[in-house]
């Protein structure tokens, strides 16, 4: 059983504080990431050849940043292909929503939205389940120790999705606006999930400015939104075996604290972006003019516009 811990703020406390030196791939190693292209419709080799007008450079990273702190060699598209990820079947092809508690509408994303973001970018039905109550009966709760804020073990609920999962779901994911925690001596965990056994669960809590006492100034809805269908797609990119993105500034980059999280794009670059269209075989230009039409409608403008731009580059003449 494989699980994977998403950007553990404790592990930044734990670990020593000399900087692993990161240094941003050539061109070369880049080409390499991307593989051969022969053989691929026209769209896609144009789609997977690097623009630089449209795709930025991993930049080198900060101190504190994801990079900065983990040594990662980087997933090229034959290492994915070699890993023999779960991919989608006639038999399993819903990704299914499972909400934990309660999402009240002055502070939560909307559920709704959500969905059809995630039906947008990854080109699969998507259906959110009905909601499960957080009273303590179900999974093992605490008070954190240093917010007060209520938090759910998170084992307990990758437990409860194991034996839930439909008959057609492709992978089970719990959402939830309660704060989480791994195990006793962890302060908090933003997800955990067994990769292998298609479950997964992720907390928005932290998202919101409110959960550190600051204020929700105007505009809030939209940047909570925003986090959290990065958060949804980031982590449902691993669901289909994409490790971090150490290629290009990419959705599948590692964070290791909110503001690099933000730096983050809310598209793919060429090598991840191959990876999931591999692995789910969706039209690249229906899937951008669907994503388009999401973002644009959620106020995402920049991220719309950059679509906008894309589409018309991959345009046939």
């Amino acid at each position: 059983m494989v699980h994977i811990s998403i950007k553990i703020v404790a592990i930044v406390l734990l670990l020593p504080s000399i900087a692993i030196a990161f240094t941003p791939p050539n061109d070369k190693t880049i080409r390499n990431a991307i593989g051969d292209l022969d053989g691929l419709p026209a769209v896609l080799q144009h789609a997977f050849t690097p623009d630089k007008n449209s795709f930025d450079q991993i930049p080198e990273p900060r101190p504190g940043d994801w990079l900065a702190l983990h040594n990662e060699r980087g997933q090229t598209f034959d290492d994915f292909k070699a890993a023999q990820p779960n991919r989608p079947a006639q038999n399993q092809h819903v990704i299914y929503l499972q909400p934990l508690g309660d999402f009240a509408p002055e502070k939560s994303p909307s559920n709704d939205k959500l969905r059809e973001f995630a039906s947008a970018f990854f080109a699969m039905e998507v259906k959110v389940l009905p909601p499960v109550k957080v009273d303590g009966s179900t999974f093992v709760t605490r008070r954190n120790p240093f917010t007060n804020h209520p938090q759910i073990l998170t084992g307990d609920v990758l437990d409860f999705l194991k034996v839930r999962i439909p008959a057609d779901a492709f992978c089970v994911l719990a959402i939830t606006m309660e704060d989480l925690y791994p195990e006793p001596s962890w302060n908090f965990v933003f997800g955990q999930a067994s990769v292998r056994e298609r479950v997964g669960v992720y907390s928005f809590a932290r998202y919101d400015p409110a959960f550190y006492g600051e204020p929700r100034a105007s505009g809030y809805e939209a940047l909570l939104l925003r986090r959290s269908c990065k958060v949804l797609a980031h982590e449902t990119g691993h669901m289909f075996g994409l490790a971090h993105c150490t290629y290009f500034n990419c959705l599948m980059n590692g964070s290791n604290h909110l503001v690099e999280a933000d730096r983050r794009p809310l598209h793919l670059c060429p090598v991840c972006l191959r990876k999931l269209q591999w692995s789910i075989g969706f039209d690249l230009l229906k899937r951008y003019s669907a994503l388009e039409g999401v973002d644009r409608a959620n106020g995402f403008t920049d991220e719309a516009d950059w679509l906008t731009r894309r589409l018309k580059n991959l345009q046939p003449d």
